[in-house]
């Protein structure tokens, strides 16, 4: 396993990894739902806090993975058997969101957890073995995992208040892994192949997102048979979702990627701003969903706070998604002005009586603006 070619033609994605990614996504839609029944119950605070507490675990299992196997996969049988150990992982810390989301149950998440972690060090080590040129890096990932994993199973036996300062350290150290890593030496890793990970993992929360807000509409629609403000709901949502699809995609994420210069300064806070691009999309879904118990009279939530969680999402993914991903390709102020003034548009549409089909229509005319503007 001494490393892919960082130039190799036609790069993509294997069978493997998309499998690995649709393991992930039952972990996603985990906490999809949970975030949508704290938002129901009205436990605004601690229901966001806590998703992106388990969001980010989540996150960051699955871009572990998708770095390491962009440097090195020789798809051989010892690289398969581990990587399903990673995908059984996966899916124990997928049966430990709700757990962890509800009662602040760390356990099964933390088991999880132990599994992708040991084996992506594992692979590492294999790495470190077989690559005597990187091999400073290599065991610099293999030491940092492992250390951050033991770090995670200690939170276990630590007072519950002092847990949540205890998880903000742990965040803070694995962030730091890959920097403290790759400072010896760059991975090997493939801009085009690392571009459309990313992009297909996009395609899955924006997925998942538009599932969960259906199911919900459904719901809603079956109890009272539909309702102006439900078909706003509906045509809002998927307004939103068009327009979020269009908007990510609208430049090539590998063009940022593949000069060197540029990679080597770029590649961390692209890389590290896609949390907020996945977890604002999963968490659409679930404000969407909100939404609808709301329209239907399922919960006591304000008008304000259930527009809320239609619109705070989707003005996060708009600003990240500009700044980490179609910034870079603007150069003057009249080509990122209308991205400011559309995220302000759709944060005032918190107070509308509709505020999906108002957020909608916005990030449909900013769609509108930019392809034009391009042309």
């Amino acid at each position: 396993m001494v490393g892919r070619n960082p130039g190799e033609p036609h790069r993509s994605a294997t069978s493997l990894e998309l499998f690995s990614d649709l393991c992930f996504v039952v972990a996603v839609a985990q906490a999809s739902t949970s975030l949508h029944g704290a938002l129901t119950e009205g436990d605004y605070a601690t229901g966001v806090l806590r998703f992106a507490l388990v969001f980010f675990t989540i996150w960051w299992a699955w871009m572990n993975f998708t770095w390491f196997a962009s440097a090195y996969d020789p798809d051989d049988v010892p690289y398969r058997l581990t990587v399903l150990v990673q995908i059984t992982g996966s899916l124990v810390l997928a049966a430990g969101v709700r757990r962890a989301f509800e009662d602040g149950d760390l356990h099964v998440i933390t088991l999880g957890y132990v599994l992708l972690r040991t084996a992506l060090a594992a692979l590492w080590l294999r790495a470190a073995l077989s690559a005597p040129a990187r091999r400073r890096t290599t065991l610099r990932f293999a030491a940092g995992v492992t250390a951050c994993q033991f770090g995670w199973v200690g939170l276990l036996f630590i007072p519950a208040p002092v847990r949540l300062p205890g998880i903000v350290v742990m965040i803070v150290a694995e962030v730091s892994v890959p920097v403290w890593a790759q400072s010896a030496g760059m991975t090997p890793w493939h801009p085009h192949h690392i571009a459309e990970r990313y992009e297909l993992f996009t395609l899955i929360v924006l997925g998942e997102s538009v599932a969960a807000a259906t199911v919900a509409v459904q719901s809603a629609f079956d109890r009272y048979h539909g309702t102006s403000s439900l078909y706003a709901l509906a045509a809002g949502g998927l307004l939103m979702a068009y327009a979020m699809w269009w908007l990510y995609f609208a430049r090539p994420a590998h063009t940022l990627l593949t000069t060197t210069h540029q990679a080597h300064r770029k590649r961390f806070p692209w890389a590290y701003g896609h949390y907020l691009i996945f977890a604002s999309a999963t968490a659409e879904g679930a404000g969407l969903a909100a939404y609808a118990d709301h329209v239907t009279r399922h919960t006591g939530a304000s008008p304000m706070a259930a527009g809320a969680a239609v619109t705070v999402p989707a003005a996060v993914f708009l600003i990240t998604v500009w700044a980490v991903h179609l910034r870079p390709h603007q150069r003057n102020v009249a080509e990122r002005a209308p991205f400011l003034v559309a995220a302000i548009g759709v944060l005032s549409a918190t107070w509308s009586p509709a505020p999906a089909l108002l957020a909608g229509v916005l990030l449909a005319v900013l769609v509108v603006v930019i392809t034009v503007t391009r042309r």
